[in-house]
Order: structure tokens, then C-alpha cells, then sequence
């Protein structure tokens, strides 16, 4: 299983990012996917999460009405639009796989890809 994680970059506060996160190895259309962040000497935090028929999402307070998640099944890729991005959204991003349902707790998820570095400066 691989899941490769692009779009991530430097961008001023108030901009906008698009991450995305292709798949391989897996029934892609049977997992739910996340999206994880983690600053330097923090934990890793859901983002935001998407379930296997993309019928069911979830968002972390911290991001809810910046950021949506969307899923096309036919190209095995999720992705998370990020908006009127902060300075506090600066991490490294990580998207993740896990059978069927939504969780929000990084060990809930069983793949994971490589991460993608977003840089929001002030």
C-alpha cells in the first residue's frame, strides 16, 4: 500500500492550499481516508476525515469552515482544500487509510503516506 501526499507549500495567511493523496495497493473505495497534521513537538491530530462512500465527513474544530475534504474514488484520490490558512496550520501533513469507517485517532489508521510540509507565514 502506498499513499503519496502532495500540494504542500508556503503560503501567506489567508491563502489557499490543496492537498492531495493518491493511492496504490489497496480497495481504495473501501477506506476511509484522514488527513493528519503535526507541528514540531506536538501530536499528531486528525484534520479532517472522509468515509469509504464519501457520505459522512469530519472536521477538527480548529478547521471547520476553512477546510473541505473530498474523495474521488475513481482517480484513488482524497483530497483537503484549505483556506484562509494560518500561521497555526503550519505542519506537516499526513494522509491515512483505515477499513470503512471514520476515527479520528492517528493509531485508528493502518497506512500511511509520507507526509507534505504546509508553511503558513504571517
Amino acid at each position: 500500500v502506498q499513499l503519496q501526499a502532495s500540494g504542500g507549500g508556503l503560503v501567506q495567511a489567508g491563502g489557499s492550499l490543496r492537498l492531495s493523496c493518491a493511492a496504490s495497493g489497496l480497495t481504495f473505495s473501501s477506506y476511509a481516508m484522514g488527513w493528519f497534521r503535526q507541528a514540531p513537538g506536538k501530536e499528531r491530530d486528525a484534520v479532517a476525515a472522509i468515509s469509504w462512500k464519501g457520505s459522512s465527513t469530519y472536521y477538527a474544530d480548529s478547521v471547520k469552515g476553512r477546510c473541505t475534504i473530498s474523495r474521488d474514488n475513481a482517480k484513488n484520490t482524497v483530497y483537503l482544500q484549505m483556506d484562509s490558512l494560518k500561521p497555526e496550520d503550519t505542519a506537516v501533513y499526513y494522509c491515512a487509510a483505515r477499513w470503512l469507517d471514520i476515527r479520528t485517532r492517528a493509531y485508528e489508521y493502518d497506512y500511511w503516506g509520507q507526509g507534505t510540509q504546509v508553511t503558513v507565514s504571517s
